[in-house]
């Protein structure tokens, strides 16, 4: 069977986990789960352009689902946070 390594972010994984966690299965079946749903939409232009997007963003932010940890507080000398639920995960 081949392999495919995804590195995440703490604040990433965090969220993925609380994910797994909620439905009762394991991280790596969200991460199946999403790669199922993107290679469906594959002949999608939308779903093209927002991999070519998320690559290159990717280095320097972290997405909207992922937890607070890499918030502004941590690159503007204010007090840390406990890492959160970002706020459009209600």
């Amino acid at each position: 069977m081949s392999a495919i390594k995804i590195q995440l972010d703490s604040a990433e994984f965090a969220a993925v986990s609380r994910y797994a966690r909620e439905l009762n299965v394991k991280p790596e079946d969200v991460a199946y789960a999403a790669l199922n749903r993107l290679m469906l939409a594959s002949e999608n232009k939308e779903a093209r352009e927002d991999i070519l997007d998320t690559k290159a963003w990717r280095g320097d932010n972290l997405p909207l689902w992922s937890d607070s940890a890499g918030s502004i507080h941590a690159y503007e000398s204010m007090p840390d946070e406990e890492p959160a639920p970002h706020r459009r995960q209600g």
